[in-house]
């Protein structure tokens, strides 16, 4: 969703936070603003559109000052133009603020707010917090106690940050449900953003707040309180990455770099984690859990979006190496539908970022009820990460494109990994396992071999380019991929696609099927095969267009498909690594034909730490009292 910048030190804040939004704004690009502190009071220049607008506005109006704060907007509450660009400031323009989340109670604030006199000029629920802010302020009182006592009277999620010339110097953060760290600078340099990302330029040192965090900043460091105003410690983490890793290096896109480092991401999910001679994955996140894991008599896996086609994949691996029975669920849908979670279970969160809202509500909802949780994230210190009982780490680096590539493939190397562990502690013997293993160690070396068929991709997609539909089909493990390359396209070149099992596209989607409409078939040589290739026969005789992804020479689909793709083969459970990634080129090179905005595809963003609004139970929180209890959720 929105990033959030912030800097206060000697330098002048203004190109530092434009540096931190550009690292940002895969976290929503439909505005960008940014307020500074200038001595005499705020100075604010916000535009509507991407964050080139803004750079232009700044280098027009020429603001200046050492302390102040920035935002790039994913739309939530009101259009994406310039009156709802953030920050947003009070009537006097003396207070400034930037928000991500949804204030769930912002339009009983306007009401109230609006019944005494203020004026609202945006459509947004952020306005009503610095009006509220300023409603609270008695003169004399420092800044960190207003916003607190006007976060105690809202309902919602929210990473806020604020500033104000009635108590210049200091930046105000809190976090509740959205996430926002602590930059730890040097020399009176005292940060804060979204992400890492933010602040990598200046410092590797990141404290991640909590929910019911907030921070003063300021340029003795930064102080630390709960909602209620007793001060608490947080741990600092070190960013392991360089700030190369969030530069496109000599790439047009970063979606593009980021489907080609797949063969280091892939080694680096596995580094030290492999032990052949004993057929077993070495891991540290789950090491000291084993009789925790031992007791599992059924996995439920939680996630979205693209983590939810590695959930699936997931599934398989589960089942096939460790046989538990495993659950997938949409986390979105997973809360909502009072999921029966006994004793034994374990509940598995899959999240790129570790600060998907759905991912993270569900998450919490399983401990509320005492379930045992697990994460498979990959940034370090993520919200997701602190709060499951075990799990571990990606290492895939920074993933900036806003569609998933390399965060997919290091997810199911990830999941093979414990899967192989559970499994090793079960029934699966040192034989099985070391094979596995050698395939793993295999894996990346096979990814490069797929990455040499790009040109060959490339020409696919210049003749496919004006398809206006697509259809992907796949059986057993390759169901999943087929969802997946299905989103992709749709992703990035905004071409309508389906992904569907294979034997069921009798079932509906062959009406579909013409001279017009595209399809293509992941069939490896595995043990569905033969299923697969009757599936392709079925397509031509409806004159359908087939692109098929195999695995060996494939001379029984000659004159059957119009084009095949050939990727290495592996063992079936890491087979939908290789038919992956020709189907992230294609959705890449479709896009690029097209002329999309491949990095910044329209209405979406990386991070999605918002969640819809619900009322059904949410009181109203009154303005001038001790406000209702705060929750990220209202349900």
């Amino acid at each position: 969703m929105c990033g959030i910048v912030g800097y206060v030190g000697p330098q002048e804040a203004g190109p530092i936070l434009l540096q931190g939004l550009k690292r940002l704004e895969y976290r929503g690009y439909d505005s960008a603003g940014i307020a500074l502190l200038n001595g005499g009071g705020i100075q604010v220049v916000k535009r509507s559109g991407k964050l080139s607008s803004l750079e232009q506005a700044v280098q027009e109006d020429s603001p200046s000052g050492t302390c102040g704060i920035a935002h790039t907007r994913w739309a939530t509450h009101g259009a994406p133009n310039q009156p709802n660009a953030h920050p947003h400031t009070s009537s006097q323009g003396d207070i400034a603020l930037v928000h991500n989340g949804i204030i769930e109670n912002a339009n009983d604030i306007r009401t109230q707010l609006s019944a005494i006199g203020y004026v609202f000029t945006s459509e947004t629920d952020t306005e009503a917090v610095v009006h509220l802010i300023d409603r609270l302020w008695v003169e004399g009182e420092p800044l960190e106690d207003v916003v607190a006592a006007a976060l105690r009277r809202v309902e919602g999620a929210y990473g806020i940050a604020v500033v104000s010339s009635r108590d210049p110097g200091k930046i105000v953060i809190a976090r509740n449900g959205s996430p926002l760290l602590i930059g730890v600078g040097k020399n009176g340099e005292t940060l804060a953003g979204s992400d890492a990302a933010a602040v990598i330029a200046l410092t590797r040192d990141v404290v991640y707040l909590d929910d019911g965090d907030y921070a003063v900043l300021d340029m003795d460091g930064y102080r630390i309180k709960n909602i209620h105003g007793a001060q608490v410690s947080r741990t600092t983490h070190e960013v392991t990455w360089d700030l190369e890793a969030i530069e496109k290096g000599g790439y047009e896109h970063f979606m593009l770099k980021e489907i080609f480092e797949q063969p280091s991401s892939l080694r680096d999910v596995m580094r030290g984690r492999l032990i052949e001679e004993d057929g077993d994955s070495r891991l540290g996140g789950i090491a000291h859990h084993q009789p925790d894991l031992s007791r599992v008599r059924r996995v439920v896996i939680t996630a979205c979006g693209t983590s939810w086609h590695a959930a699936l994949l997931g599934e398989y691996m589960i089942e096939e190496l460790a046989r538990i029975p495993v659950e997938v669920e949409y986390a979105s849908e997973f809360r909502y539908r009072n999921p029966v979670l006994e004793d034994g279970t374990l509940v598995l969160a899959i999240s790129q970022s570790g600060e998907t809202a759905d991912t993270l509500a569900a998450l919490r909802e399983a401990k509320h009820r005492g379930i045992s949780t697990m994460g498979v994230v990959n940034v370090v210190g993520s919200t997701i990460a602190r709060e499951t009982d075990y799990g571990i780490y990606l290492h895939a680096g920074p993933e900036i494109g806003v569609a998933s590539t390399k965060a997919f493939t290091s997810q199911l190397v990830a999941l093979a990994l414990v899967t192989l562990n559970i499994g090793r502690r079960r029934h699966l013997s040192v034989v099985q396992g070391g094979g596995i293993v050698r395939a793993l160690k295999e894996l990346p070396d096979q990814v490069e071999k797929v990455l040499e068929l790009d040109s060959q991709i490339r020409s696919l997609a210049e003749a496919y380019a004006d398809a206006r539909n697509f259809l992907y089909l796949g059986r057993g493990l390759q169901f999943p991929v087929a969802l997946e390359g299905a989103l992709k396209l749709k992703e990035v070149s905004y071409i309508h696609a389906e992904g569907y099992p294979a034997a069921e596209m009798k079932h509906g989607p062959i009406a579909l099927i013409d001279e017009d409409m595209p399809v293509v078939v992941l069939a490896p040589r595995d043990a569905v095969y033969q299923k697969v290739v009757s599936s392709i026969e079925e397509v031509k005789a409806r004159h359908g267009r087939i692109i098929a992804v195999v695995t060996d020479e494939a001379s029984e689909l000659d004159g059957k498909v119009d084009h095949i793709i050939r990727v290495p083969q592996t063992i079936a459970l890491l087979q939908p690594v290789l038919t992956t990634v020709p189907l992230q080129l294609l959705a890449y090179h479709m896009a690029m034909i097209r002329g999309a905005d491949v990095d910044q595809p329209r209405n979406l963003a990386k991070s999605v730490t918002v969640e819809e609004l619900t009322f059904e139970s949410c009181p109203p929180a009154g303005v001038g009292g001790t406000g209702h209890g705060r929750r990220a959720i209202c349900r």
